[in-house]
């Protein structure tokens, strides 16, 4: 038999998943739910735990916990896709905020990463991706301006991608890719509807021409609960000699 903290767990998902609970709504405090249960706070806390690790509830200290929306975004990890071809394929509004645009000396960290000297200038370009009106992605990119020699605002609001494939008439080739979770910085707290995750999701890319020249380097860094990073796998099947 299932403990009584596992059985309040299902028939919590189960209201969740009906939208009894709406997403961004509070859920019903501990009190309320040790009544309606007839269970020790102990038990619910239990069952709020499990809520909270299989990404049903976020818990914000002082405040309660939230329904979080369960419905999360497919991202590739091994394709190529720009936000621009990921917002066409999901169907849903969104909508590319350019917060930074600037051609600048490079730093020795991004020197290292784009694999460049002291005198070759590069593209800093940040912008803020909103989804169904909440900014859940940040990307921060580099450019090789021995590449791009020229970015606009309007072509940040678009598919840089794009720009370089059919007006630079550059072939992207393939990227590199490492994820990672780090503690949110003052820019993502700046530049993200954080909802009260003090995480992201960081997905270091960097990217190649088709001749295997280094384009770009960048960080894109999401909130943990709008997305799952999906790949297909297939065996590798050994060579017996």
């Amino acid at each position: 038999m299932n403990a009584k903290y596992i059985s309040i767990y299902h028939k919590l998902v189960e209201q969740i998943e009906k939208g009894v609970f709406t997403v961004g709504s509070k859920i019903p405090s501990e009190k309320s739910l040790m009544e309606k249960f007839d269970v020790s706070r102990d038990t619910i806390r239990k069952s709020l735990q499990m809520l909270e690790q299989n990404g049903y509830i976020n818990k914000v200290k002082g405040k309660g916990s939230f329904i979080l929306d369960t419905a999360k975004l497919n991202f590739p990890v091994t394709g190529l896709i720009s936000f621009k071809e990921l917002s066409n394929q999901i169907g849903r509004e969104a909508e590319t905020i350019v917060e930074i645009l600037e051609k600048k000396k490079p730093s020795k960290f991004l020197r290292e990463q784009l694999e460049i000297d002291d005198q070759t200038a590069i593209w800093k370009v940040v912008r803020a991706r909103k989804i169904d009106g909440k900014k859940i992605i940040l990307d921060k990119e580099y450019y090789n301006c021995e590449y791009v020699e020229k970015l606009s605002k309007s072509i940040c609001e678009g598919s840089i991608f794009d720009y370089i494939e059919n007006t630079l008439h550059l072939n992207i080739g393939f990227a590199k890719k490492e994820i990672v979770v780090q503690a949110c910085t003052e820019d993502d707290q700046k530049y993200l509807d954080l909802d009260g995750y003090d995480m992201v999701v960081v997905v270091n890319t960097f990217v190649y021409l088709d001749d295997g020249s280094l384009l770009q380097y960048g960080q894109s860094r999401h909130r943990p609960d709008k997305f799952k990073f999906v790949d297909f796998a297939r065996r590798i099947q050994q060579i017996n000699e």
